[in-house]
């Protein structure tokens, strides 16, 4: 019985659903950039920098964030928990050093030296993304949508989870929200980095994996709900201590429950059908050789070369055989040598990317991401000053606030995209259009200042700019392969600090500065002529929606032109996706 028990948990550990349920727990620390709202104002406040200071350590962070490259290209040749330690031990020293400076422990540094640290720490997050990124796309190929949406969800909620964290401990000093940063993250992806890697996830499949997924989102779909609730509580009522350390541990208790998955397959699952047996033998025996395989991807490329026009027009059935009898007609042209390979790769086939970066598609699908996910990115950063200039002190409130709907609209942007393609074989990219219509409306709303703009604009924000980091990765691994997937993903994640940069950095910052310096220069006025004492001329604070409102109505312009190159995207791909899907819908 001992040795059964022995068996079962080396065959739990190469279970693709417990790595998926690491990589989950794994992914709720790699957001950490995420808390940039919440711990810019101390950082203003403590080393006395004004906005435009404090806007280009947000660039810092990003461009850690974003700044992927050698993680991608390491996870080709090292081991995955080689690629977690390396970000592991760059988020330690990162935001560890940031703490020192704005605790007072150490002398204050240079300006330079603390967005190297940002820099330096968020660039951990790259290690953590793409290792789990990497290692569950290989392991779940054929459901891309779902778990790059549930992995990116929880990237983007663990600002909120460590938030509730941080008040759980209730530490006496602000900056220690900076020391949890660093800590938290180290302690449980040492924890998890020998469990997450590819396992031949492929070779795993069962019919049961559909429930899986049902339960797993009906966690996500449960926890979302519960802190939403939690954080209207505590930003409505005066919550005691007790309470706030219950909500955290039925939080932590929430966020583990999707390791019931992989421990009821292994444990309490019957033996397998008999049935499913000899399907899973007869799929494994039908696996194509490598020439084979080859063969196969140019003949595919040939067809939607040398099919009539009139054949999409066909009823599914007669367009299917007439498919069929080109493709015969290809397999033997490509025995007698009359298919010759390509120079490159067509789309849905691998692509390098070197290959990846000659095409319209890729450069189409990245500035759509600069435009509107640097839009996005740039109200996430911002979001501080944006509570503090409409008059909210409690900013680590909407900071959550907007990591819970960042979540959601990741989870929901890998369902409804999936379900795009699965049913309808339409593009992937039309729901990231819909993703930017729904940020550009948010936007306009806040520019207008109508009622409850802050509540609007975390929302609309959150579900539109979470929604591209699902459908994002997965449509390049469909476009382009998964052969350098990591290389692919960590390249379009550089929208994020090129739209920051110039968003954030320059548009934001700089009106945020010239209304705050007028304020300024009219309360001095004011004081002098009322015999006051004078404010102090760093005081360099905005107050009122007209702070971001111009920012607001640019970024709203901006969200609907990168709609327009998305939708360019549907209109170049749709016979690649009737390719991939039109096959399986039901």
């Amino acid at each position: 019985m001992q040795l059964q028990w022995h068996e079962k948990f080396k065959v739990l550990i190469n279970n693709r659903w417990l790595v998926f349920v690491c990589a989950m727990w794994v992914q709720s620390c790699a957001g950490v950039g995420y808390l940039f709202g919440s711990i810019s104002p101390l950082i203003k406040s403590a080393m006395g920098y004004d906005q435009r200071q404090v806007a280009f350590l947000g660039v810092a962070k990003d461009l850690g964030d974003s700044i992927g490259f050698v993680a991608g290209s390491l996870c080709e040749v090292l081991p995955i928990w080689v690629i977690l330690l390396i970000g592991v031990v760059q988020n330690f020293v990162g935001y560890g050093l940031v703490w020192l400076v704005v605790a007072g422990v150490l002398p204050a540094l240079p300006f330079w030296v603390l967005c190297l640290a940002l820099f330096v720490g968020t660039n951990g997050e790259t290690y953590f993304n793409t290792a789990a990124l990497v290692s569950c796309v290989q392991n779940f190929p054929k459901s891309r949508g779902p778990v790059v949406g549930i992995l990116k969800g929880f990237a983007g909620l663990s600002s909120a989870i460590l938030t509730q964290i941080y008040l759980m401990i209730n530490f006496p000093n602000e900056s220690s929200l900076i020391f949890m940063v660093a800590v938290e993250p180290t302690i449980v992806i040492i924890a998890l980095m020998f469990i997450v890697r590819p396992v031949g996830g492929h070779k795993q499949v069962k019919p049961s994996d559909n429930s899986s997924f049902f339960f797993t989102y009906s966690v996500c779909l449960i926890l979302a709900i519960y802190l939403l609730a939690v954080l209207v509580i505590e930003d409505l009522v005066d919550v005691s201590q007790a309470i706030i350390t219950l909500f955290a541990v039925i939080l932590i208790l929430l966020i583990l429950l999707p390791v019931i998955i992989p421990i009821r397959l292994v444990f309490f699952s019957g033996p397998r059908p008999p049935a499913e047996e000899s399907l899973l033998s007869e799929a494994q025996k039908q696996e194509l050789s490598k020439s084979e395989q080859d063969v196969n991807g140019i003949i595919l490329s040939e067809v939607e070369d040398e099919k009539p026009p009139e054949v999409d027009s066909l009823p599914a059935s007669e367009r299917q055989k007439r498919i069929a009898h080109l493709q015969a007609k290809l397999f033997q042209a490509a025995a007698e040598g009359a298919v010759r390979r390509r120079k490159g790769p067509r789309r849905g086939e691998d692509f390098t990317l070197t290959q990846a970066l000659r095409k319209a598609d890729f450069w189409l699908i990245f500035f759509s991401l600069v435009l509107a996910s640097g839009s996005g990115l740039t109200v996430i950063d911002n979001l501080g000053q944006i509570c503090e200039s409409l008059g909210y002190n409690v900013t680590t409130i909407y900071v959550s606030y907007i990591s819970v709907w960042n979540f959601l609209g990741r989870v929901g942007g890998g369902y409804f995209s999936e379900l795009v393609i699965r049913k309808y074989a339409y593009p992937r990219p039309v729901t990231m259009a819909v993703g930017q219509v729904i940020m550009a409306i948010g936007l306009f709303y806040a520019n207008m200042g109508w009622p409850g703009e802050i509540y609007v604009l975390t929302v609309l924000i959150g579900l539109g700019y979470g929604a591209h980091w699902a459908i994002v990765p997965a449509s390049a691994s469909e476009l382009f392969g998964l052969k350098s997937f990591g290389a692919l993903y960590n390249f379009l994640t550089l929208a994020n600090p090129v739209g920051s940069l110039i968003f954030s950095g320059v548009i934001a910052s700089g009106i945020y500065d010239y209304y705050a310096e007028l304020q300024a220069g009219l309360s001095h006025q004011n004081s002098e002529a009322m015999l006051a004492i004078p404010l102090r001329d760093d005081d360099v604070t905005c107050l009122g929606t007209i702070c971001y409102s111009i920012t607001f109505g640019i970024l709203s312009g901006l969200c609907l032109v990168a709609t327009g190159l998305s939708l360019i995207v549907v209109y170049r791909t749709k016979k690649v996706y009737a390719n991939l899907y039109g096959n399986s819908r039901g």
